[in-house]
């Protein structure tokens, strides 16, 4: 499918990797991983051919295609959510403009026996079925599908994109990738904007998708539902093993210790010739023999141990001192950005030490609370601060809280005080700022250099209440771990606005759900709530079918009768379209053979008689799905 060989790339003269060799084929389902700064962007953009590389080769088959999630995008002024997803099909759309130009012009004429009307109609007819070939007759209800299953309501598919917010930009880009079927599909964060729900149903999505995949993501658990194979690039070299991250882990840490081993063993021997060199060498009857011994010692291929990337934040959050017992209370908070509701009288107490987790779908008001909790926005209601209460807050959206013109030094420096202005330096160096890194400008900072700043500058302020707001987004996953163990040793209060299910784990030990402009108390950790989520929306479904049961007059019979046909009609449904959606796959496949080795493929007589069959069957399966939809209105109503 796509071979890569020897690839290097460099900037201002330092490598960012060098020759790297790897080979992507269908089913492929790649965890790209490293620490910040290692290259794993710039290698999704290079094999995107999105940016030029240094040296090297890629080699790919024809008509190959490949999508790209990236972290920035553009969107046209004015569009709706549907119109803008449904800008993924750039060829169908141009199919459905020339038909209805050709209807058009046929309408409007009556001169149905010349040659020219009759022109029309065969160019006409040929559109319709490269339309139907390619799912012009499905791809609406896909992406519906799509978008609904990546967190957005029926209500909001004619909401004006204008009006969203990053996070649901980045769905919308992310449904248009998914709606393309491209052969490659290169995913750079794409759980960073998506709420639990949505993530779980992208990892059932990607895990049934037909091309090979490349995903950059920190989510440990994310990879281990999703990934097959793991490529981590460390020090510029990719190490590449047939395994999701977390076995990835076990088996390079076998392989670490088999080379200790082996090292051990060869130096053992190498120090056993040196020693046989130097007692040969004083003799000149056994100089000959020095020399052999000197010649098999310069021949030996040294083993050489796989080294890991070590370097690590050093964070502790110590706290200033012992608050209230009650560090916080809010009654009746409501909060509206105009005509549009997002919190309704809601109330809340936190407890001193408690451990919290926000979680909901986006939209929710999660950040919304937590802004509100910090004194940033203003809300109806009543909120009030306990005794010795000194809160420490972490944005999501950290590029906006610091100041594109200053460096990292001199950012760190207008946010410390006399007691702590001496240490600046040390905090950053335990951050990973080391000699030039803190006179970098802050805008030329990545993701995860930007979070880890924002971590550095909450260290020069008192505090005993810790809110964050994803503050994994952009972290590598070192980093979170190290993040997660110094919140974990936190004495004081702590509350959690995240999506990052494997970082809640053992962090929270209370979560409150975000729903319809309310909040639920869930006494338990994180898998506590998913348990009860669930347990949840079986009780709700339960419980409408009760109700859809007590209003029908018909007999339990005819009721469980009517509700099997129901499921088995809408299973063949699902199989037909299912079987449809492969038939279209293998004739547009049938197609670019035939543009682009036509002499080859002509010259094949059993190609055109499969490529008809395959119409003719598409045609028969187009026509058993409408009688079977026909049906199913039927039933329904």
């Amino acid at each position: 499918m796509l071979n890569v060989h020897k690839l290097s790339i460099s900037f201002q003269g330092d490598a960012l990797f060098e020759n790297l060799t790897f080979r992507l084929k269908p089913g492929d389902r790649v965890g790209l991983i490293g620490k910040n700064g290692a290259g794993k962007s710039t290698l999704l953009k290079i094999i995107a051919g999105e940016l030029e590389y240094d040296s090297g080769q890629i080699a790919s088959e024809k008509a190959l295609t490949t999508g790209l999630l990236k972290q920035d995008f553009d969107f046209s002024h004015g569009r709706t959510v549907l119109a803008e997803t449904f800008t993924a099909f750039t060829e169908l759309k141009a199919i459905e403009s020339e038909m209805e130009t050709l209807s058009l012009e046929m309408s409007s004429r009556t001169d149905y026996d010349t040659t020219s009307y009759e022109g029309l109609m065969v160019k006409l007819n040929e559109l319709q079925h490269r339309y139907e070939i390619n799912g012009g007759y499905t791809y609406q209800g896909d992406t519906e599908k799509i978008l609904q299953g990546l967190g957005f309501s029926r209500d909001r598919f004619d909401e004006s994109t204008d009006n969203l917010s990053g996070g649901w930009r980045m769905r919308i880009e992310l449904a248009k990738l998914l709606l393309q079927q491209n052969d490659i599909l290169l995913l750079d964060e794409p759980t960073n904007h998506l709420d639990i729900e949505s993530i779980i149903w992208l990892e059932e999505f990607l895990k049934s998708y037909a091309g090979a995949l490349v995903i950059v993501s920190h989510d440990k658990m994310f990879l281990d539902n999703v990934t097959n194979r793991t490529i981590e690039i460390v020090r510029g070299k990719i190490y590449d093993y047939p395994k999701p991250y977390t076995a990835y882990l076990q088996l390079r840490r076998e392989m670490q210790e088999q080379q200790r081993a082996a090292q051990k063993n060869q130096q053992k021997q190498i120090e056993q010739t040196e020693k046989l060199i130097e007692k040969f060498r004083a003799k000149a009857t056994k100089a000959s023999m020095a020399q052999s011994l000197i010649k098999k010692l310069d021949k030996i291929d040294r083993i050489e141990v796989d080294e890991d990337d070590t370097r690590t934040m050093n964070v502790s959050f110590p706290i200033s001192q012992n608050p209230g017992k009650i560090v916080l209370e809010l009654e009746t908070v409501s909060k509206s950005y105009g005509d549009l509701e997002v919190l309704k009288n809601v109330d809340l107490m936190v407890d001193r030490g408690s451990k919290i987790a926000f979680v909901g779908q986006n939209g929710q008001g999660k950040t919304t609370l937590a802004r509100i909790m910090v004194g940033e926005l203003e809300c109806s209601g009543r909120m009030k601060a306990g005794h010795n209460v000194q809160m420490g807050y972490f944005a999501q959206d950290q590029a906006e809280y610091l100041d594109p013109q200053k460096t990292v030094l001199d950012t760190m420096i207008d946010a410390a005080n006399e007691n702590n202005r001496s240490k600046v330096r040390d905090i950053l160096g335990a951050f990973l700022f080391r000699g030039d890194d803190v006179d970098k400008f802050t805008r030329v900072l990545s993701g995860g250099e930007r979070n880890r700043l924002a971590l550095a500058k909450m260290l020069l302020q008192p505090l005993n209440v810790i809110i964050m707001d994803e503050p994994t987004n952009h972290l590598d996953i070192q980093s979170k771990q190290v993040l997660k163990d110094a919140l974990n040793r936190f004495e004081g209060t702590l509350v959690l606005v995240s999506h990052d299910r494997e970082f809640l784990q053992g962090l929270a030990d209370k979560v409150y759900e975000f729903k319809d402009h309310k909040i639920k108390e869930y006494l338990g950790d994180i898998d506590f709530f998913l348990e009860q989520r669930n347990l949840a929306n079986l009780r709700e479904a339960e419980q409408r079918t009760k109700i859809e049961a007590e209003k029908k007059t018909s007999s339990n019979k005819e009721q469980y009768e009517s509700q099997k046909r129901l499921k088995s009609l809408r299973n063949k449904i699902s199989k037909i379209e299912s079987q449809i959606h492969d038939l279209e796959h293998k004739i547009k496949t049938m197609d670019m053979d035939l543009e682009t080795n036509y002499d080859q493929t002509v010259s094949d007589p059993e190609f055109f008689e499969l490529y008809q069959s395959k119409k003719d069957e598409l045609g028969q399966k187009m026509m058993e799905w409408e009688e079977r939809l026909a049906q199913l209105e039927s039933l329904d109503s």
